[in-house]
């Protein structure tokens, strides 16, 4: 296995093109999920009269796929044995466009509900392994700048996936969004089978038996609350933001989309920055994160009709929250870097629990106070993130 593992493996000082258009088609797959899962964000309010359910159970979706990619991260390192990561990211992708055909054939909430756990096996298993596989294809100096663009996936959604997406749902319909997205994740199965070098299992995975909670080191803790408890915050309150933005703010639908970019541009710039500031102070980018968020949701919730303000605020959100995923990840795979696959696949299961938690927080609160003590909530509950980590035993 080690011989084989040495031909795939980059032990050189510079990556080659070829490497980094790999890791392209990788930042496309974790785009792709990460659209495929946030998309009923954009179109809640058609999704939901087009269902003929309400926008909390339609936002529940969100839970749903959360809850099925948090238990499919973890566990997926440890099925994989030795097989080709390149043969399961590119049949994972063929799930994903499996749940994405069924989101657009659903008609009702159990046949949604059904599409979303689909569409949360290919999520789990394409966002666990695509940083340790980033890891595996670029040389030692361009690790973090790697995974920057893998994950980098996740805030390119917020750019161009989710405005987009909602932008064909507002003139094509949400099922021709979905649709669309089916289409995309078969052509990207192919790229990846293309673009990606034979990959079997990692020379320091191999045989690695070892019990779970050894992963679990004070600085894998402590990051992994903080996380968690943004991650929470922000999806209890996002998952909600269409509403919040026409019915708080008073904003038309038609300005939705463009605000959504501006949120998307903003995380993108986020996504890059915190990369390059957590390769060295992933705490402190943690701490700034956690407080950029806490101050976005209670500006969203003080604005009331001050349209302005929305474009603010929103800004900020999307930078702040942008740069939150890179960040966990680079601190992950730094505090345990002999079982890379590992502490991948389980921080992406805190990180999509958090997601299902947040929206399930979401859905129960807005349903029964409303949104306006929804973002006070989820405010507070970033504020808590930020203490946790002043506060916290140190790494």
């Amino acid at each position: 296995m080690s011989s084989t593992v040495s031909t795939t493996a980059v032990d050189d000082s510079r990556t080659t093109p070829r490497r980094w258009a790999a890791v392209a088609v990788l930042s496309l797959s974790t785009f792709l999920v990460v659209t495929s899962e946030m998309l009923p964000i954009g179109v809640l309010t058609p999704m939901a009269e087009g269902l003929g359910i309400s926008t909390g159970a339609t936002g529940s979706s969100l839970t749903v796929t959360g809850l099925v990619a948090a238990v499919t991260a973890p566990l997926v390192p440890r099925l994989l044995g030795g097989l080709d990561r390149r043969a399961v990211l590119a049949v994972a992708m063929v799930v994903l466009a499996l749940g994405n055909a069924l989101t657009a054939l659903a008609s009702g909430f159990a046949f949604m509900v059904l599409s979303r756990v689909i569409l949360g096996l290919a999520m789990g298993t394409v966002w666990g392994m695509a940083a340790a596989v980033t890891t595996r294809l670029v040389a030692p100096r361009d690790v973090a700048l790697s995974v920057s663009f893998v994950i980098g996936g996740v805030a390119a959604a917020s750019v161009a996936g989710v405005p987009l997406g909602t932008m064909v749902g507002d003139s094509l319909g949400w099922r021709a969004a979905f649709t669309a997205l089916a289409v995309a994740a078969l052509v990207l199965a192919a790229a990846l089978t293309v673009a990606l070098p034979r990959l079997p299992r990692p020379a320091a995975s191999a045989g690695d038996d070892g019990p779970a909670p050894a992963l679990l080191t004070p600085a894998v803790a402590i990051g992994l609350a903080m996380v968690a408890l943004l991650v929470t915050a922000h999806f209890a309150a996002y998952t909600y933001v269409r509403p919040v933005l026409e019915e708080h703010s008073g904003l038309a639908p038609t300005a939705i989309a463009p605000l959504l970019l501006v949120y998307g541009l903003f995380g993108l710039a986020g996504n890059f920055l915190a990369g390059a500031t957590a390769a060295r102070r992933s705490r402190l980018t943690i701490l700034t994160l956690a407080g950029g968020i806490a101050l976005a949701v209670a500006l969203s919730a003080l604005s009331g009709q001050t349209s302005w303000v929305a474009w603010v605020w929103i800004a900020l959100w999307g930078a702040a929250y942008g740069g939150v995923s890179v960040a966990g990840q680079l601190w992950m795979t730094r505090a345990v870097p002999h079982r890379v696959e590992q502490i991948a696949g389980l921080y992406v299961g805190v990180f999509t629990a958090s997601i299902a938690l947040g929206a399930l927080l979401g859905g129960v609160v807005v349903e029964a106070a409303g949104l306006v003590l929804l973002l006070w909530s989820a405010a507070a509950l970033a504020l808590v993130s930020l203490l946790v980590g002043v506060f916290g035993p140190r790494r």
